[in-house]
């Protein structure tokens, strides 16, 4: 199985935080949709007829389009590219951008899976994110989605933020529940350089992130979610079971994938590419039938230290008896001798032939990941 990413580049406005390729200006859109579509056409041979069990409109702000310039995509898509009877459709959206009219189109149209950029539910923190929405425009989206019968739905949440105190986080926390939603994805706010959120903490003009702050919200956020009965999929996403992203499960599962759009990242199993970040550069690019982008082939041991990255993130833990049977026994070996150290500190946890954070692991995941990396000597 594999997935179709589809990066709908344009925005209202910036927010702060945002390091996400995307710009303002909207009359491309339809430029850059006719460029879409020359793109799908040429690049349909990219997944070798693999089946595609995931269709996933990201951004940007994907909800910026009419429901009918996505059917247009969708259908473009459904002629190109061998689909499930009943693919999981996600697409991303503002809760300034959408009506229930709007709900109501797009479900027509086979969306089946919704993820709303939600952040915050107190309006002091949207504003220090530059977020375009108001609280009541969160909530009212929220109702209609789930009035408009949207069963796979999601929200996003951003901890850490200055001003968002422990109360108002477990508050957050409160109003996700009393909604009854299935699937949470949850942030750490991080300071990404060359953002404006960047410089406005540099200048002073913004308090800067408190890292403890963070650690007691990821702590509160795991601690709640496992008394709901939420599984602790991956990092950042918590979802009662039969409700897991197929789409995002992909990407940490090692699976297949192909990026459309400007600055859409493909994968193939043996080499990774990612199309250019300019948007008149991919116009250009794909009027002549060529998109611009930058490709990396793999090798087996950059293969096997992505493997380590996602597998650890998840759930499903890092299988050792995978690595022995697909990269070979010494990679299996120096996986298990580096990990014994976080085993010590109650960091990492082994249950048979697999590798698990342990909660406490799970505040530096990335740095325990790189722990088990290796050269290309072994």
């Amino acid at each position: 199985m594999a997935g179709i990413y589809v990066h709908i580049p344009f925005c209202k406005q910036k927010c702060h935080y945002c390091n996400f390729y995307s710009l303002s200006l909207q009359k491309l859109k339809h430029p850059f949709l006719n460029a879409l579509l020359q793109e799908i056409d040429e690049r349909k041979s990219y997944l070798q007829n693999e089946t595609i069990q995931t269709i996933y409109y990201g951004g940007g702000t994907p909800s910026l389009l009419q429901a009918v310039e996505i059917e247009t995509i969708l259908r473009a898509l459904k002629q190109q590219f061998d689909l499930v009877e009943n693919p999981e459709i996600t697409l991303e959206l503002n809760p300034e951008d959408v009506s229930k009219t709007y709900l109501k189109e797009i479900k027509n149209i086979g969306i089946n899976r919704l993820s709303i950029g939600v952040q915050s539910f107190f309006n002091d923190d949207l504003a220090y994110l530059n977020r375009k929405h108001s609280v009541a425009q969160a909530q009212q989206v929220i109702s209609d989605a789930q009035e408009c019968g949207f069963e796979k739905l999601t929200i996003d949440l951003i901890y850490g933020i200055p001003t968002l105190t422990d109360e108002k986080w477990n508050k957050n926390l409160d109003l996700f529940f009393q909604f009854g939603l299935k699937h949470l994805s949850a942030y750490a706010l991080t300071v990404e350089p060359r953002t404006v959120l960047a410089r406005r903490i540099e200048m002073k003009k913004a308090a800067a992130i408190d890292e403890n702050q963070s650690i007691r919200h990821f702590e509160q956020l795991i601690q709640r979610m496992e008394a709901n009965n939420f599984v602790h999929y991956e990092i950042s996403n918590f979802a009662q079971p039969g409700h897991y992203s197929k789409h995002n499960s992909l990407y940490w599962l090692g699976a297949n994938y192909i990026g459309l759009g400007p600055s859409a990242h493909s994968y193939n199993g043996s080499s990774r590419q990612w199309n250019t970040s300019n948007i008149d550069e991919y116009l250009q690019s794909t009027s002549r039938a060529q998109v611009i982008f930058e490709k990396e082939i793999l090798t087996k041991t950059q293969k096997y230290d992505e493997y380590v990255m996602t597998s650890l993130r998840t759930s499903w833990g890092c299988d050792l008896e995978h690595i022995k049977n697909v990269f070979g026994n010494n990679f299996a070996d120096y996986c298990l001798k580096e990990a014994q150290k976080h085993i010590k500190n109650n960091l990492l946890k082994q249950e048979g032939n697999r590798l698990y954070l342990t909660n406490q692991g799970k505040l530096f995941a990335d740095g325990i990941a790189a722990d088990l990396f290796c050269d290309e000597t072994i």
